[in-house]
């Protein structure tokens, strides 16, 4: 479980959110769980999943976001104006161009996403021969997530955002989980097609999944072994919470 692939490797970490619903001005990415901003703890993540280049797309404080990770070898775009997660994903356009290998799309407000969940996806992806791969999770209450579809089979056929999702779907509780695996010349060829005709009017990445499927490419979608990895922070509340699973966590792990 979690063997590093031998393919060359970015990470896209979308961590332009303004984070309202936290009741600061500080960047919400920059929020700490156990001493470190959220954004650190996503970044490492990746990294041990073996990702050579790591690409961070800010928004409000985007200096300030930039300047807290000075250290790290780190690239950061910048999207002024929130269009979607697509549109976040293509103001990295100039890092993609040429690039060949996988790109793992992150959410910067996941800091219980492990190294080797990223690593096992990765292989998965390979082995399976898609041109992305969705980590999903089943949670017991699935509200505000988009929902995964699939078939009769289990094969699956896509993904719907909650807010467009009729009453039979919203009683999926597998979701997707924002933690992608692409193919790079397939992310780079879908997201020249994305539109925005949607209830929010905005350019969603999982209609990118949409449409490489409709090409007849090869779409995964893997459950995560543990489902609270995927879990984003986007109120004080939810921060907390965090912060008791990972106290757990490392309590568990040091009782090991």
């Amino acid at each position: 479980m979690g063997e590093r692939v031998a393919v060359k490797g970015m990470a896209i970490i979308l961590a332009a959110g303004e984070g309202k619903r936290m009741r600061s001005s500080l960047p919400k990415v920059l929020h700490e769980v156990a001493g470190e901003p959220l954004l650190a703890h996503v970044g490492r993540a990746a990294r041990a999943s073996g990702v050579d280049r790591i690409v961070a797309v800010v928004g409000k404080g985007a200096e300030q976001v930039a300047a807290a990770f000075a250290g790290e070898s780190w690239e950061f775009v910048e999207q002024t104006e929130r269009l979607g997660t697509a549109d976040a994903v293509r103001r990295a356009g100039a890092q993609l161009a040429d690039f060949a290998g996988d790109v793992l799309v992150l959410a910067g407000d996941t800091p219980l996403l492990r190294g080797e969940t990223l690593a096992e996806l990765r292989r998965r992806h390979h082995e399976s021969g898609a041109v992305v791969t969705v980590l999903t999770a089943v949670l017991p209450n699935p509200h505000g997530y988009g929902r995964i579809l699939r078939d009769a089979t289990g094969e699956f056929v896509g993904i719907v955002e909650e807010k467009d999702a009729t009453e039979q779907q919203r009683a999926v509780r597998e979701v997707n989980s924002s933690v992608y695996c692409f193919e790079a010349g397939a992310l780079r060829s879908a997201l020249g097609k994305i539109g925005k005709n949607n209830a929010q009017g905005e350019y969603y990445l999982t209609d990118a999944v949409g449409i490489l499927r409709s090409d007849g490419q090869r779409v995964l979608a893997v459950p995560a072994a543990t489902p609270e990895e995927i879990l984003g922070v986007n109120t004080v509340e939810q921060l907390a919470e965090i912060r008791e699973i990972l106290a757990r966590r490392r309590a568990g792990a040091q009782e090991r």
